[in-house]
């Protein structure tokens, strides 16, 4: 019972984040203002939605691999913002030469 609502609780949560995210992509005006909503939402909500498959299968070995994805997401997603706006950056430093 308890394990159900936690596991409820994170994937609300999480598709909060992950509508948030999908409201500042389609709203922010420039490149740099949607990868700040999109990235940092992206990376709570699937970061929440696999802690509550963590909780739901209980201590295992998908547990495990899950918790290796989280780490993965945890380090790519903002490395490839960080050069998604490094390349919009010197796209628009060139733009204005």
């Amino acid at each position: 019972m308890i394990q159900t609502g936690i596991v409820l609780f994170l994937l609300i949560v999480s598709s909060f984040f992950f509508l948030v995210g999908t409201v500042g992509l389609i709203r922010m005006p420039d490149v740099f203002c949607r990868m700040h909503a999109t990235t940092k939402s992206d990376t709570l909500g699937a970061g929440l939605a696999l802690l509550a498959l963590i909780v739901y299968r209980g201590f295992d070995v998908i547990s495990i691999k899950l918790l290796l994805v989280l780490i993965f997401i945890w380090i790519t997603n903002p490395t490839a913002a960080h050069i998604i706006a490094k390349a919009a950056y010197h796209n628009d430093q060139v733009e204005k030469r």
